[in-house]
C-alpha cells in the first residue's frame, strides 16, 4: 500500500520504520525520565541513600556526589556510545547495529535491576545502559535518514525528538503508578520495564529494509532497489524495473564513488577551508546551548525542585511538564519546516529566556514552600518554558546537524556535535547539585542568560537551511557574499528567491530532486536541451552525470 506526495509513492513500510527506529529515541527519554521520580521512592532511598534510620526514608537523603553520579552516568555511557555508534552502524548494518545496542541496554538494566543495597551497582548499570542509548542516538537518525523518502524524510527524521519527549511522559507516568507499591517493586517495575522498549526495538527492526545506502555502499545494488522499493510502496518484484528506483540507486552509486574520491579525516574538520571550522565550532556550540536552556534541569531534578517549592504531589507536576513537552514537539515539527531553522531559535531562546527570568525571580523574591502563589507562579513558569522549548530548541537543533556539514565530514562532524551535547548532559546532570545547593532558585538566571547568548549565536552565526539540498546549503555557507543574517534570502543558481526552491519542492518536478528541478528552470529559461550541469554542489562530477542520465532515464518511461 502506498500513498503519494509530490507525485511519488510513499510505502507505509517508510512510516513503520521510522516510527519503530524511533524507539531508540523512546528508550533514551524514558531512561533520562525515569530517574527524577526514582531517586524520591522509599525504597530506593532506603536502599541506596544515606540513611541514620534503616526503617524512616524521611531520614535518608542522598549526598551531592552520589545523586550526581547516579543520574549523570548515563550521560557518560551516551557520550562514547554516541562516538562508537557510526562506526558500529557501517561494520554491521544499520538494523543489526540498533539489535546489538539494545541488547547492551538490556544488560545494562539488569545489572540496575539486581542491585540490593550497592549504589555503585546501579550507577554502573546506568553508564551500560548509556553506552546502548548513544549507540542508538547515532544509528538511528542515520538510519531514518537513509530509508525514508526525501519528500518526508525531515518529519520522519524529527520523531526520534518527538519519541524522546514521548519516553520521559511515559516514565512518569509509569513512575506514579508504581510509587506506592511496596519494596522495591517501586522502582524495580520502573526500570526493569525499559527492557520491554528495547525488545521492541532490537526485535522489530529486523522484519524492517536494511538502509538502501549501507546495502549500495556494500555493493548490493540488488538488494538496495529491493529495501527501496519496500519504503516506496512498489511491489518487490518491480524494483528491477522500476525507473523511480532505478533512478534514485543511480543516483545513490554516483555519489557513493563521489563520497570515496573526498573522503576526508578528523582533522579536516578543523581546517578553515570551505568553513569547516566555522561549521564544526558552530554544531558543538549549538548542542552546547541546547543542553543550557534548562530543559534537563528540570527532567533530571524536576520532582525534587518541585517538592522544594512546596507541591504536595510533585509527580503530578513532572507529568504536566512531561505531558505539555510531547504534545508541543507535535507543533515543533511543524514549526520548523513552515517557519525555517533561524527565526524559531531566535525567538524560542528569547521566550525562554524571558520564562525563566519569572521562574528564578519568583522562587528567589519569596519563599515558595510558605508562599503557595509563588510556587504556582514557578510551574507555570516552567509549563511555559517546556512550550517554547518542545517547539523550537527541542527539534530544532538535532534538525540542523543533519543538514549543516557537507559530505566529506558530515558523520565526523555531526558525532562531535552529538559528542558536545552528552558531554553537557553529563556535567549538568552531575553538577547540578551542588550549584542548587549553592545558589537555589538563582540557577534560573544562569540557563535564562544562556538561552539568550543563544539566541544571538543563532542570529549571527546560523545560516537558513530550509527547503535546500544539501549540496545547496554548502554552497551558501562558502558564497563569500551570503551572511546569517540574509541567507534566508539566498537562492541557488537557476532560482530568483528562496520561494522558487520551497515551490518547486510542491510542483510535480519536485519528484525529479532539486537539481534537476533546477536544470529544468534554467533550460525553460535558456532554451538548452539536456541536463547542463549548472547550480551549485557537485558540479562536473559524476554525480552529476548519473543524476543527469537518471532523469533522462525517467523521461523515456514517461
Amino acid at each position: 500500500m502506498a500513498f503519494h506526495i509530490q507525485g511519488v509513492p510513499i510505502g507505509f513500510m517508510a512510516i513503520m520504520l521510522a516510527v519503530l527506529a524511533s524507539m531508540g529515541g523512546f528508550i533514551f527519554g524514558y531512561d533520562t525520565g525515569q530517574i527524577s521520580d526514582i531517586l524520591l521512592m522509599h525504597d530506593f532511598l532506603l536502599r541506596f541513600g544515606q540513611c541514620t534510620s534503616s526503617t524512616d526514608p524521611s531520614s535518608c537523603h542522598f549526598s551531592d556526589v552520589r545523586a550526581g553520579l547516579i543520574v549523570s552516568l548515563l550521560s557518560i555511557g551516551t557520550l562514547f556510545g554516541a562516538l562508537l555508534g557510526a562506526k558500529i552502524a557501517d561494520v554491521l548494518g544499520r538494523r543489526r547495529a540498533m539489535t546489538t545496542e539494545c541488547t547492551v541496554f538490556i544488560l545494562g538494566v539488569i545489572v540496575q535491576i539486581t542491585a540490593m543495597r550497592s549504589w555503585p551497582q546501579f550507577a554502573v548499570g546506568r553508564l551500560i545502559s548509556g553506552l546502548g542509548v548513544g549507540a542508538l542516538s547515532a544509528a538511528v537518525p542515520m538510519y531514518q535518514a537513509e530509508t525514508a523518502p526525501p519528500q518526508i524524510r525531515g518529519s520522519l527524521t524529527a520523531t526520534y525528538q518527538l519519541f524522546i519527549t514521548f519516553g520521559i511522559l511515559v516514565a512518569y507516568c509509569i513512575s506514579i503508578g508504581t510509587r506506592d507499591v511496596s519494596g522495591s517493586g517501586s522502582w524495580r517495575i520502573v526500570v526493569g520495564i525499559g527492557i520491554l522498549w528495547a525488545l521492541i526495538l532490537g526485535i522489530g527492526i529486523l522484519f524492517m529494509p536494511e538502509s538502501p545506502r549501507w546495502l549500495a555502499a556494500h555493493g548490493q545494488f540488488d538488494k538496495a532497489k529491493v529495501a527501496m522499493a519496500r519504503a516506496r510502496g512498489i511491489p518487490s518484484a518491480e524494483a528491477d524495473s522500476n525507473w523511480k528506483i532505478n533512478r534514485e540507486v543511480a543516483e545513490m552509486r554516483a555519489a557513493l564513488e563521489y563520497e570515496r574520491n573526498i573522503k576526508a579525516g578528523w582533522v579536516d574538520c578543523f581546517k578553515p577551508r570551505d568553513k569547516q571550522l566555522y561549521r564544526t565550532l558552530l554544531g558543538m556550540t549549538l548542542q552546547m546551548f541546547q543542553q543550557l536552556t534548562g530543559a534537563n534541569y528540570f527532567f533530571y531534578y524536576g520532582a525534587t525542585v518541585f517538592t522544594s517549592v512546596g507541591i504536595e504531589d510533585s509527580f503530578v507536576t513532572q507529568i504536566i511538564l512531561g505531558a505539555v513537552n510531547f504534545f508541543c514537539t507535535f507543533g515543533g515539527i511543524y514549526v520548523m519546516e513552515k517557519f525555517g531553522r533561524r527565526m524559531p531559535l531566535i525567538i524560542g531562546g528569547i521566550w525562554q529566556s524571558a520564562w525563566l527570568f519569572v521562574f528564578a525571580a519568583a522562587g528567589t523574591a519569596k519563599d515558595p514552600t510558605d508562599n503557595p502563589n509563588i510556587g504556582k507562579l514557578m510551574i507555570v513558569s516552567a509549563c511555559m518554558f517546556i512550550f517554547g522549548y518542545a517547539m523550537t530548541w527541542a527539534p530544532g537543533i538535532w534538525i540542523l546537524i543533519g543538514e549543516t556539514f557537507p559530505t566529506r565530514t558530515r558523520s565526523k562532524q555531526a558525532s562531535l556535535s552529538s559528542a558536545s551535547n552528552w558531554f553537557w548532559n553529563f556535567l549538568l546532570a552531575f553538577f547540578t547539585p551542588f550549584i542548587i545547593k549553592a545558589i537555589s532558585f538563582q540557577y534560573g538566571f544562569v540557563f535564562a542568560t544562556c538561552n539568550l547568548v543563544g539566541a544571538v549565536i543563532v542570529y549571527f552565526f546560523l545560516y537558513e537551511s530550509s527547503d535546500l539540498s544539501l549540496e545547496d546549503v554548502d554552497a551558501m555557507y562558502n558564497d563569500p557574499r551570503c551572511k546569517p543574517w540574509t541567507s534566508s534570502r539566498w537562492a541557488p543558481e537557476g532560482f530568483a528567491t528562496r520561494g522558487d526552491v520551497a515551490e518547486a519542492k510542491k510542483t510535480e518536478k519536485g519528484y525529479m530532486g532539486m537539481d534537476e528541478a533546477r536544470a529544468e528552470r534554467e533550460r525553460d529559461a535558456n532554451g538548452v536541451n539536456g541536463v547542463n550541469g549548472a547550480g551549485n554542489g557537485v558540479q562536473g562530477t559524476g554525480y552529476q552525470t548519473e543524476k543527469g542520465l537518471a532523469t533522462e532515464e525517467h523521461r523515456e518511461h514517461v
